[in-house]
């Protein structure tokens, strides 16, 4: 600043000896001195135009799970359910925004029920984890993940897992006997207490998921579609009365406590996924199959009485999954429960 300064005032000293000269000069000649010319006038700047703010962009109102109404920044619980016969009725499942079928030991399966949109009083019979949800619920975050125990041997993996263990086994708070159910087909969960009680802080998010009530264009027509594993079956038949999917188990209408018939989905997903021997089993030599959700593969979507081919991509663990159409663009869903079926790429869905 100072330099600045000194230049400055070198400038003015030089502008007025000149100023003097010009006097001299002017005073010889014997004319009048020239009177120094008018500054022009500054330019107006031109006019602002004003520019109105961008409305905020409407916030969603609908569930990112499910595309059902409400579920928008809602607690996330996750409650791991046994699917044999005997679990039949299920507790609080028809409030579940999206339905996980996992493949287990011998040959059966267990459903994992994302709950968000609404939290049901109970839900059960809760049963024990596998080594697959640790990656399937990781893009969920830090989510209620309730169970009923797992291996000694998974149990530290699970605690280092993405979301908050919410284990009966370890007395956590949240569950309870139901008197008119057999042991192990007994324990229900309550979610709303799991939310108050868990310390588990995710809330609904966008997954990618596409939903629209318009049919998308092509298809195949698919009346009945059967999966299957070495020891069960699930079967999803289109019901065109109640606009749905319905759920078969095991042979038999998949059934709900609080609605009356067989339980319902609006749009079915059939992943085909790799299995390997995840290295753990039970107790009587059962080899726990992993199912392997990082990568990609082939599948189905079910919706409207027809299926459609499909891709499926899912970059990293904390990445959740794209369902792709044809064009490589997200397959729209139909806004309701989504039923996620994961099935070993070796085998095929059968469509009727």
């Amino acid at each position: 600043m100072r330099g600045n300064g000194r230049v400055r005032r070198r400038a003015g000293s030089a502008a007025a000896v000149g100023l003097v000269g010009s006097l001299v000069l002017a005073g010889c000649t014997g004319g009048p001195a020239e009177a120094p010319a008018a500054a022009p006038a500054p330019a107006s700047p031109p006019p602002t135009a004003t520019v109105a703010p961008a409305p905020p962009a409407p916030l969603p109102t609908t569930s990112p799970f499910s595309g059902r109404k409400g579920g928008v920044g809602t607690p996330v619980v996750v409650v791991k359910l046994d699917n044999t016969p005997a679990a039949q009725p299920h507790r609080g499942l028809t409030a579940a925004d999206i339905v996980y079928v996992e493949p287990v030991e011998w040959g059966v399966n267990r459903l994992a029920a994302v709950f968000s949109t609404k939290l049901p009083r109970a839900v059960g019979p809760v049963r024990s984890a596998r080594v697959s949800d640790i990656d399937i619920f990781a893009p969920y975050g830090d989510v209620a993940f309730v169970i009923s125990g797992a291996q000694q041997r998974l149990l530290p993996k699970l605690d280092r897992a993405a979301f908050t263990v919410v284990n009966e086994d370890e007395d956590d708070p949240g569950f309870f006997r139901d008197p008119d159910r057999r042991i192990p087909y007994n324990l229900m969960a309550e979610p709303q207490r799991i939310v108050a009680t868990s310390g588990a802080t995710a809330v609904a998010q966008d997954m990618g998921l596409v939903f629209d009530r318009r049919r998308p264009e092509g298809g195949r027509r698919a009346r009945e579609v059967t999966v299957r594993w070495p020891q069960t079956s699930m079967q999803f038949r289109w019901n065109a009365d109640a606009g749905r999917y319905d759920v078969w188990s095991a042979g038999r209408p998949a059934r709900s406590l609080e609605e009356p018939g067989v339980q319902r989905a609006s749009t079915v997903v059939v992943q085909y996924v790799e299995e390997v021997d995840s290295g753990y089993g039970d107790r009587f030599g059962g080899v726990t199959p992993e199912s392997v959700t990082i990568g990609s593969g082939k599948g189905l979507v079910l919706r409207d009485g027809r299926a459609w081919p499909i891709t499926w991509e899912r970059v990293s663990r904390e990445q959740p999954t794209a369902y792709l159409d044809a064009e490589g663009q997200p397959m729209p869903f139909d806004p309701g429960q989504v039923w996620i079926v994961l099935q070993d790429r070796e085998r095929r869905a059968v469509i009727g």
